[in-house]
């Protein structure tokens, strides 16, 4: 099959999916207006890698069938493999502003680096590298939109899953010949309702002992499997806009997150890739280095936001002249730093791949890491900035309905600035205020906060892994040399 177009994808969310949002089943995720908006947008970029002006920056040849596939799936084995892929994510990023952070291309991308080293997980008494394999091969070759899920739910955050008295985790209750039963709950499955699979992967440290060995796994299934079902976060879609240019970010990129559930599921073998075994799942995604290659997709997201954040800034500055002010242009200059450092760790990235044992590249880390430990602290300034320079007139910008409503001739006097019309100001500020202050907003600084781990960890994990050895020397080094030369 190949490349899909956005009828395709479109088409593929018909099936029989267990999707709930306030209190009620969802019948169709393309036709409701809480989802409808989001699957269009999806299926616009699956339009656009199929774009005949552009599609060999999309695509590549797929190594099995010879139809073009997405360039997200690619197993990259050189520095320019890195480029074309940031090339074709930069392309999705750019038309959704780097607000839709879990596009295909995220799993697509996780899914590949671990299939990178399918032969770490052969382990146990079945394939489950081979099983994995050929997942990978499939949803290339199908060019399905993945969700995923890695964390139990919030019961009692101060004892370890194993060890708390309940069922609420997922986790493996019985086995039988096609495969096993899994039951409980895991969160939080960004983009569940309008993806096509989801890959239930490990995450949180799991001691070694038996206790812990039936919530060790990995696996994936159809969003569809029965006994499965979704129970999503309210929209952030306004149903009672008056234009739909008044929540423009909302209104099309909201990636409803949810907590999938799991009534005793068949999980069968053959999608199967971990099972009960604790040191496989521990640090699952840096020993196999899928956490390189996810880092390289989630700082091409982070910089087309950047990018979008810092444009918009310079807009609304600009409306009203108060680009002229130095301590506005300190702001935006905020921007352009934040900006250009994301830019510069991504060419650092690729400049310097590891080529491991398997052949394959991988983007340096250490420029990666950067980026993934300070853009959630920037994104949130990134707004405040916004929120600062746009300020009343955020609060005060009605409804882009007022431009054709009975008071028309107000809104074109009183609403315009002295560089944008009443239209073009009111397009402006409800753009600003969607992506700084709204609802939307307040959940894109929420998942920036927690997108890639808990920040806590992360900044214990760079501490331990980062190499402190040759400055602390340099360190002594100048100490030896300062009391040899008898300073005191």
């Amino acid at each position: 099959m190949g490349a899909r177009s956005g009828d395709q994808y479109l088409s593929g969310l018909g099936d029989s999916r267990e999707i709930w949002v306030d209190g009620e089943r969802v019948v169709d995720v393309t036709t409701d207006p809480r989802f409808r908006g989001t699957a269009l947008s999806i299926a616009e970029l699956y339009d656009l890698q199929l774009d005949p002006e552009i599609i060999d920056e999309m695509t590549y040849e797929s190594p099995t069938t010879g139809d073009p596939v997405g360039l997200s799936f690619i197993e990259p084995r050189s520095r320019e493999d890195l480029e074309k892929r940031r090339r074709m994510v930069k392309r999705w990023m750019d038309h959704t502003s780097g607000m839709l952070g879990r596009s295909a291309d995220f799993m697509n991308i996780m899914v590949t680096g671990l299939a990178m080293c399918w032969q770490d997980f052969q382990r146990g008494d079945r394939p489950y590298g081979d099983y994995l394999r050929r997942y990978y091969e499939e949803i290339r070759e199908r060019d399905l939109v993945l969700t995923h899920t890695l964390v139990t739910p919030q019961y009692d955050r101060s004892r370890p899953v194993e060890e708390q008295d309940n069922e609420v985790a997922a986790h493996v209750v019985e086995e039988k010949p096609t495969g096993w039963i899994v039951r409980g709950a895991r969160m939080v499955a960004t983009l569940c309702a309008h993806s096509d699979e989801i890959l239930v992967a490990p995450s949180s440290y799991l001691p070694a002992n038996s206790d812990a060995e039936k919530f060790a796994f990995c696996f994936a299934l159809p969003i569809a499997t029965p006994g499965m079902r979704f129970i999503c976060r309210p929209s952030l879609t306004p149903m009672a806009a008056a234009s739909e240019m008044d929540h423009p970010l909302s209104g099309r990129l909201d990636e409803i997150d949810g907590t999938v559930i799991f009534d005793d599921v068949l999980v069968p073998w053959e999608r199967t890739f971990i099972y009960r075994d604790v040191e496989m799942c521990n640090g699952l995604f840096n020993r196999t280095g899928a956490m390189e290659q996810v880092m390289h997709q989630f700082s091409i997201k982070n910089l087309a936001k950047a990018e979008f954040m810092m444009g918009l800034a310079f807009r609304v500055a600009e409306s009203t002249n108060a680009d002229q002010f130095l301590h506005v242009q300190g702001m935006l200059s905020e921007l352009i730093v934040f900006t250009e450092q994301l830019r510069a760790a991504l060419v650092a990235a690729e400049a310097d791949p590891v080529v491991r044992d398997n052949g394959f590249s991988y983007p340096a880390s250490l420029p990666l890491w950067t980026v993934r430990q300070t853009f959630p602290q920037a994104f949130q300034r990134m707004c405040e900035i916004i929120q600062i320079i746009g300020a009343g007139g955020l609060a005060a910008t009605p409804s882009f309905a007022e431009l054709t409503g009975p008071r028309a001739d107000d809104i074109d006097l009183y609403f315009q600035s002295v560089n944008s019309s009443s239209r073009d100001r009111i397009a402006l500020f409800r753009l600003a205020w969607d992506a700084s202050s709204s609802g939307f907003s307040g959940r894109q600084q929420l998942y920036e906060r927690y997108y890639s781990g808990d920040p806590v960890r992360l900044a214990g994990a760079l501490f331990n892994l980062y190499d402190k050895t040759p400055y602390k020397e340099r360190i002594d080094q100048l100490l030896e040399r300062l009391d040899g030369g008898g300073v005191s």
